[in-house]
């Protein structure tokens, strides 16, 4: 059973802290109150919708700011197209919330925030008394979603998940790496399922009051229900109308050699992209350049290859095991890990 923590900024210079927010009153910027954290594939894209559309809440049209994930000073990690870029300074950064009223609550949704070993610090220096969203979904059927989002996004080029994971240490090493550079981190699967060490981070620095852990499964069964308990975690009024939303929802490539000439005419700058730009209707734009060809060429994944769901199970049950206790809820009941040996 974990011990019951307190909010604090363990880890956090006072000095610092002060610094920063006296930085930010100065500017006349504020910070966010909130922080979706993660993880991927967990609902958070849904979440975000909802609680945007919520008057007293003010969160950016930019869903993934990720300006905190990476060390302080480093340079952002690459995106692929169409994702958006990372702030390039704290003022920048601070700029997508200036369009908030005094009496609206900020936030903002970086899945990439519970996988870093920085954000929690960076969060925690900009912005102490935060409150923290964290979403946890069963291991094996999130990496499988992770894994086929990653594809999707030209992220990963290795269509078996059971070789992506065996690539984890090449990839370490820069072997192994998709061509197109992005997100490398991501696609070490194994570090995602390390809940207990990625909350603790969180539960150090805000304690358990500031920190709201869901489980995915709540939030698929009861999407309105658990927005309305994000309202109130808030301290916002939880009985304005709610419209559900599903987002993201798991995807595979119809035909892989079409799609990935499609992604290289969209982002590339030679000749067979301008021919291809030229041949496209000029009112139709990128975004629904893109509609259309994900509606032509994604369609609902196969089923599961059930050996690689049953051994990821047995792989990562110590760590269901740990989350239960952690957070004093059978995770191992709720997702099926009773049998698992």
């Amino acid at each position: 059973m974990r011990r019951r923590v307190r909010a604090s900024a363990c880890g956090v210079p006072r000095t610092a802290m002060t610094a920063a927010a006296g930085a930010t009153r100065a500017a006349g910027a504020r910070a966010p109150d909130f922080f979706i954290v993660g993880h991927r594939k967990c609902g958070t894209t849904a979440l975000y919708h909802m609680l945007r559309r919520h008057p007293q809440i003010f969160m950016p049209a930019a869903k993934e700011p990720r300006f905190l994930e990476t060390e302080e000073g480093a340079a952002p990690l690459r995106r692929p197209p169409g994702a958006g870029r990372t702030p390039g300074s704290l003022e920048e950064y601070l700029g997508l919330f200036a369009a908030a009223t005094p009496e609206q609550r900020i936030g903002e949704a970086s899945p990439s925030y519970l996988l870093s070993a920085f954000a929690a610090t960076r969060i925690a220096k900009l912005s102490p008394h935060a409150r923290i969203i964290a979403i946890l979904r069963e291991p094996a059927s999130y990496l499988r979603s992770l894994h086929l989002q990653q594809l999707r996004i030209h992220a990963e080029n290795e269509p078996d998940l059971r070789r992506a994971m065996e690539l984890e240490a090449d990839r370490r090493e820069g072997r192994h790496l998709p061509p197109s550079g992005y997100w490398p981190e991501v696609l070490q699967y194994s570090r995602h399922i390390r809940y207990v060490e990625q909350l603790r981070r969180y539960h150090a620095l805000f304690g358990s009051d500031r920190v709201m852990v869901l489980i995915y499964d709540d939030f698929r069964a009861d999407n309105e229900g658990t927005a309305r308990r994000v309202l109130r975690f808030l301290e916002v009024d939880d009985s304005e109308p709610i419209q559900s939303v599903e987002s993201n929802t798991s995807s595979t490539v119809r035909w892989q050699r079409l799609y990935d000439l499609s992604h290289a005419i969209s982002t590339g700058k030679g000749p067979l992209a301008r021919a291809a730009r030229a041949l496209v209707p000029k009112r139709i734009d990128r975004r629904s350049a893109l509609a259309l060809r994900n509606k032509l060429l994604l369609s609902k994944p196969a089923p599961a290859d059930e050996s690689l769901m049953h051994d990821l199970r047995v792989r990562f049950k110590p760590e269901v095991l740990a989350a239960s206790e952690y957070l004093e809820r059978d995770l191992v009941a709720l997702w099926g890990y009773e049998e698992i040996d």
